[in-house]
């Protein structure tokens, strides 16, 4: 990871959280920095050399170099916003069932976004958060198998918290700010955060698969909806969505019959 040793070197608690207290562990071991290139090239760099402890926290209210999916940026004005990534080891997870850990930690911070903001939020498959029609919050997840399981995750999480100007060409942001006009505490929102992610997690453990599949559906931004949708060709369709396949991927029922799509396979037009 770029500059490493620079962030080890001048790891500081600018925040008020020595640990994120809410939980039960998730964030007991928390790490923020005044600056770090990718909180989840953080986490990869940490994984590799130690062992962190289920539920560590990397954080940062000044990411420069942040992630989306597939290798898009995630902007993000300096000390406005939350960039987190959390170390999970769900070893009882078949490595089949990733997009099951995915629904769990979406429906999370899906749960973390109505707790602030009462109007209309919901998943946008697979992970963003949306309000009506405007994306708050991007994860990415990423996972290492090993034989049949997974190992470990790094679940890196972008929330848009007090930003109410933005410049790369994401077409519909908007920010806890954006709708509410209310400024908001970053260090209180990332301990409930933390809180709400944990709560979704322990769900999980506890076999509570089946319930999650269906929130997330319940929750699923156009779901059952005649809407317009895109793939990278160019061409324009409508389409419904109707549910997910294996490994969740997205099932549309078309003028075509019903075809499948995996990330970045197909464009959701707003």
């Amino acid at each position: 990871m770029q500059n490493s040793s620079k962030n080890s070197a001048n790891l500081t608690k600018l925040t008020r959280l020595d640990t994120i207290k809410k939980t039960l562990f998730v964030g007991k071991e928390f790490y923020h920095f005044p600056e770090l290139a990718s909180t989840n090239d953080y986490a990869i760099e940490l994984t590799s050399k130690s062992k962190p402890s289920e539920g560590t926290v990397i954080s940062t209210y000044k990411q420069v170099l942040g992630k989306g999916q597939a290798g898009s940026k995630w902007e993000s004005e300096p000390d406005k916003n939350i960039s987190m990534s959390l170390i999970l080891h769900p070893k009882f997870m078949a490595a089949r069932d990733q997009f099951v850990l995915n629904q769990a930690i979406s429906l999370g911070v899906l749960d973390f976004v109505k707790n602030y903001i009462s109007s209309d939020a919901k998943i946008k498959w697979s992970n963003d958060i949306y309000i009506f029609d405007k994306k708050v919050a991007g994860i990415l997840i990423q996972n290492t198998l090993v034989s049949r399981n997974i190992q470990s995750s790094i679940i890196g999480i972008g929330l848009n918290i007090n930003q109410t100007i933005f410049k790369s060409d994401a077409p519909n942001p908007t920010s806890f700010k954006l709708e509410t006009g209310n400024d908001f505490d970053l260090d209180e929102l990332l301990e409930m955060l933390c809180w709400k992610i944990e709560m979704r997690y322990l769900q999980l453990k506890a076999n509570s698969s089946e319930k999650i599949k269906a929130e997330y559906l319940d929750n699923l931004y156009r779901y059952m909806e005649d809407a317009l949708y895109q793939i990278p060709e160019g061409e324009v369709f409508q389409g419904r969505i109707i549910g997910l396949g294996e490994f969740g991927k997205l099932l549309l029922q078309t003028k075509k019959g019903l075809l499948e799509f995996d990330t970045k396979e197909v464009k959701f037009i707003i």
